[in-house]
């Protein structure tokens, strides 16, 4: 036993050493690559101390002041989110935690943005105390209303991916309302090597060796954590005090990382899946002493290749303005579709109380369509009268006679395809909510959260920047990519059937992708355009005519009827998955079909309102709070209840901060954000 022990740990030793080696190897490869005329002739001469060519007199100057610091800073940030992620997965014994999908980075981030946004001038130093409280407040957000680390991996990361997008909501509508306070924080925010000097990274290397040093400290301890709770405390660890202690040092080294390089996305995720991989070849990987160190060189070989991969294959000139998170971005997505395709999810997600209400009354339901018929319209009604100009009930009536004034005339002329297009897509995106939350059986699951929205964002976003913006092209590619990012999502979900839990965690990692496209083609673009794009896919009814509601109007007036024809299947689709079978419906075949129409009406309704999450997710739960858990009933009070949020957060953004708008997107996620937390931590399991 004690040969064996040895050679297992000289195994585990050579294989750190290897990987020490490799990240020796690749961080030669990244000098070489650069926008200076310097080749890999140059810097070999220089390192030997050798006379070069006059082009060479710059090379120390280069080195010291572009290369080096940017090589020095993916060593750096690769190492903390390598070892933050294997922590994080640890503690919670899930393999899709991460600092991203726990929205640990997201925290951070908001928090880098806010103090920003505010004009507080803060150092360096300080920077990173002001990101580690954003990121610890939003995993501990996350933990909380998931139900604890232990909770199934549909739901924790379904709860991470909200908080995600509910904390990108916030920075977006600060990176749009104080531009001048946070030029370059969009593109930082993607994950960006590039550094002035090794300040940054020479600062971050101590906090990074000492969370280092406190994790292999807590190696022993998590080792037996593995074995669940209550082998650990019967065997005298202190299970609370080493989550604790384990999830203070990964939001440590995350706030680390994004200070130095911004949130660069999914390292944390790849690399200790990569490491848990090659522990199946050398076994003692799997034990934490060298599971966090290997899953720390893993991160740092992948932030390396991804930027020097990038340069290589873009030119170092066409990369300049392409951040490192995208690829990095584009790798975790993929990873997170991996492991979804092979993970079985330990339970479905607890049902809210809203699920379980009876049925209510005919009188009630009438009474409630009823109420909220005038609610739409007295939303209707304010969206009209709202704005940087005040209008009263009067102009509208002398408007429809033609007889207003020409400035009254003008800014009805500007809001009535305004507030058309925020009621009509509101209503098409709870009602695809609700299509999407009964189809997988999921009461978290929406639209936005299943990447549907963004593949319809991207298909648009590329109309933009590449084809010039013309509007009918950009609805058609906007629905197209739209519905082909739902077929993706079914065909690799599909598994001799279509899973709802595999279903969900495909979508959340196709939607990153997805995402993270659209940030490369903003990025790449015209940087005049960029401002109007963000606002844009933050979800906006600026500049919105008729010819661009039309659309969404024919799609709901077509789906709706159709939906609510299945609404008995429907139905049985959200009790189990044996009832419809019993009852002769075609589980499969049905399925698809409802998930197909509610990918239409939710790529329809990007070309109306850009992305706009949450009303997909909060108006099928009030529809079933009020009137229970038919969808006879449900189907038109969540479109009403959709329809009056998105209008009611239209409105409130044109006139806030008038004359400033705040995008209809933005204002919904506030509204909506709060209602979220609430529903999550009373669907806690």
């Amino acid at each position: 036993m004690t040969r064996r022990a040895t050679g297992g740990h000289l195994v585990g030793a050579v294989t750190v050493l290897a990987l020490a080696g490799a990240v020796v190897l690749v961080g030669l490869w990244h000098l070489t690559q650069g926008t200076s005329d310097l080749g890999v002739i140059d810097l070999l001469r220089h390192l030997a101390g050798l006379p070069g060519p006059e082009r060479a007199v710059g090379v120390a100057e280069v080195l010291v002041a572009s290369r080096l610091p940017r090589l020095a800073a993916g060593i750096a940030v690769g190492i903390a989110l390598g070892a933050a992620g294997a922590l994080l997965q640890s503690i919670s014994r899930n393999p899709l935690a991460s600092p991203d999908t726990l929205a640990v980075t997201a925290g951070s981030y908001f928090a880098i943005t806010a103090v920003a946004a505010l004009g507080l001038t803060v150092p360096l130093w300080a920077s990173g105390g002001v990101a580690f409280v954003g990121g610890l407040a939003a995993a501990a957000l996350v933990l909380a209303i998931a139900g604890g680390a232990g909770s199934s991996t549909t739901r924790l990361i379904l709860a991470g991916s909200a908080v995600a997008m509910a904390l990108q909501a916030g920075t977006s509508m600060l990176l749009i309302l104080f531009e001048a306070e946070t030029t370059g924080l969009y593109a930082w925010g993607s994950g960006s090597l590039s550094q002035l000097n090794l300040d940054a990274s020479l600062r971050a290397l101590p906090v990074i060796a000492l969370c280092l040093l406190g994790a292999l400290l807590l190696s022993r301890r998590l080792d037996v954590l593995g074995l669940g709770d209550d082998a650990a405390s019967s065997l005298g660890i202190p299970v609370a005090a080493t989550r604790a202690l384990a999830v203070l040092c990964a939001v440590l080294l995350t706030a680390v990382s994004v200070t130095v390089a911004g949130p660069l996305a999914f390292v944390g995720l790849g690399a200790p899946v990569l490491a848990r991989l090659l522990g199946g070849l050398v076994g003692t990987v799997n034990r934490h002493r060298l599971l966090i160190p290997v899953s720390g060189l893993l991160g740092a070989l992948i932030v390396l290749l991804a930027d020097a991969g990038m340069r290589a294959l873009l030119t170092p000139q066409g990369a300049a303005a392409i951040p490192t998170g995208i690829p990095t971005a584009l790798l975790g997505a993929v990873m997170i579709v991996l492991l979804a395709r092979r993970l079985r999810d330990s339970g479905p997600a607890a049902q809210p109380p809203q699920a379980r209400i009876g049925p209510r009354s005919r009188r009630r339901v009438l009474l409630v369509l009823a109420v909220l018929t005038v609610l739409v319209t007295a939303v209707v009604v304010l969206g009209l009268l709202a704005g940087s100009l005040w209008l009263r009930t009067g102009d509208l009536l002398l408007w429809a006679r033609g007889a207003a004034p020409e400035l009254i005339a003008r800014a009805l002329t500007d809001r009535v395809p305004r507030v058309g297009a925020a009621v009509i897509a509101g209503a098409a995106l709870a009602l695809a909510g609700t299509a999407v939350q009964t189809t997988v059986r999921n009461p978290l699951a929406e639209p936005g959260l299943l990447g549907i929205t963004a593949g319809a964002g991207l298909g648009a976003a590329g109309v933009v920047t590449l084809l010039g913006g013309s509007r009918p092209l950009m609805v058609l590619c906007a629905v197209a990519v739209g519905v082909a990012t739902f077929a993706l999502i079914s065909l690799l979900a599909w598994r001799g059937g279509l899973a709802p839990e595999r279903f969900v965690l495909v979508g959340i990692g196709t939607g990153y992708a997805m995402s993270a496209l659209t940030t490369f083609l903003l990025l790449s673009a015209n940087p005049f355009d960029t401002p109007k794009i963000l606002t844009w896919l933050s979800g906006t009814t600026y500049g919105r005519s008729l010819a661009d509601v039309t659309p969404v109007l024919i799609a709901l007036v077509l789906i709706a009827p159709a939906l609510l024809a299945l609404h008995r299947e429907l139905d049985l689709l959200a009790i189990d998955e044996d009832s419809p079978r019993v009852l002769g419906v075609r589980l499969e075949r049905t399925r698809f079909a409802v998930m197909g129409l509610a990918a239409v009406l939710a790529s329809f309704s990007v070309v109306a309102v850009g992305v706009v999450g949450f009303v997909g997710l909060v108006a099928p739960h009030l529809a079933r709070a009020l009137v229970g858990g038919r969808h006879l009933r449900v189907i038109p009070v969540a479109m009403l209840l959709g329809g009056a949020l998105v209008g009611l957060a239209d409105a409130l953004g044109r006139s806030l901060i008038a004359p400033a708008q705040v995008p209809a997107g933005l204002m919904v996620a506030l509204l909506g954000a709060p209602y979220f937390v609430w529903l999550l931590w009373r669907s806690r399991a």
